[in-house]
């Protein structure tokens, strides 16, 4: 039995998160929960962002599943202090160096896409993204000076290391798919880029059968819009990956879709790439799509039960062929569905 915790956070997370547990109970006696508190929930219980409390949890667990965090209730704090800091303090806490995202676009859904169908033919691709180094974490970092006169600066940093590892996170990855890696940098004006194109090729070597192309990060996100069929594993920076991915889920027309895996070398933990949406928290307006495919990632990468994840994808896409629609992705024609409803349309759908 796999021990799992719960980390619904903030604004939507909760909500999100019943819907994920409705879909996970599908499959009785596989998993043993434990809820505990991050984001602006940990600051209002514990006076900090990550606590002691969720750190012990989180290192005890064979997997944990987040919802989201932050909002504007915190939003006045230290930067220090803020919800946002819980989720990069437990990435480093647990060694999660390589965020996974998969782009898949949703046939019943093709029409949301700002994009005409027809740049949307044959597009599925992965963003795997560096989650340890990078301005995000880089030092030194702060602000200097008095009011008026103050300078505020982030490093760029990167170790050989941390480039080695997530490159061969990314070509592992696409040796199983298309054989096919672009590696996203910008080497022309950064050395810490530089040494990015540098280290990626050398570990290309290792992965002949994987083709390998660069490309500086402002044409990226071009053609990922211009052309986002070309792609099939896209290996970016910390910084770059944040931005590129979001980008990327315009493709698919709503943010509510998309789900993630950040994985480490003993942990791992899954979360929908939207974020805590506070001005419709409560509302039961939320797409909780996103929260239960990483779920479905969940079942996958941790627990070695592919088929049970199949089973989850197969009943969302019944679900939206059905017609069923969260307000997000409603148009005429479909039927309207509350958060709730939509996870038990799936749960249901998974039972038959």
């Amino acid at each position: 039995m796999k021990k799992i915790l719960l980390l619904p956070g903030d604004g939507i997370g909760h909500e999100i998160m019943e819907q994920a547990k409705k879909v996970l109970a599908c499959f009785p006696n596989l998993f043993e929960y434990e809820e505990g508190y991050i984001g602006g929930a940990a600051i209002d219980k514990y006076g900090t962002p990550f606590p002691e409390t969720t750190l012990k949890q989180a290192l005890e667990a064979d997997a944990v599943l987040l919802g989201a965090v932050g909002g504007p209730k915190w939003d006045s704090l230290p930067s220090e202090n803020r919800p946002e800091r819980g989720l990069l303090a437990i990435r480093k806490a647990l060694g999660l160096y390589a965020n996974i995202r998969p782009i898949d676009i949703w046939k019943p859904l093709i029409d949301l896409s700002p994009l005409k169908p027809s740049f949307l033919k044959d597009v599925s691709f992965v963003v795997v993204r560096e989650l340890t180094g990078d301005l995000y974490f880089g030092t030194p970092r702060g602000v200097h000076g008095e009011k008026g006169s103050r300078s505020a600066f982030n490093t760029m940093v990167y170790s050989e290391e941390e480039i080695k590892r997530i490159a061969h996170t990314g070509f592992r990855l696409a040796r199983n798919r298309k054989k096919k890696l672009c590696s996203i940098d910008k080497s022309n004006v950064l050395e810490a880029m530089a040494l990015w194109r540098e280290i990626v090729e050398e570990v290309h070597q290792e992965y002949q059968d994987v083709a390998l192309s660069h490309m500086y990060v402002d044409n990226a996100a071009m053609q990922i819009i211009k052309k986002p069929s070309d792609f099939d594993v896209i290996l970016t920076p910390n910084m770059f990956g944040d931005i590129l991915s979001d980008e990327a889920a315009v493709l698919c027309g709503s943010l509510g879709l998309l789900p993630s895996a950040s994985l480490g070398s003993k942990h791992a933990l899954y979360e929908p790439i939207h974020g805590s949406a506070p001005d419709i928290a409560g509302m039961g307006i939320a797409n909780p799509i996103g929260m239960i495919l990483s779920a479905a990632m969940m079942l996958e990468t941790s627990c070695g039960s592919s088929d049970l994840a199949f089973k989850i994808r197969s009943a969302v896409a019944a679900v939206l062929d059905a017609g069923f629609r969260t307000k997000d992705s409603w148009s005429d024609g479909m039927v309207l569905v509350s958060t709730d409803e939509m996870g038990t349309k799936i749960a249901e759908h998974i039972l038959r």
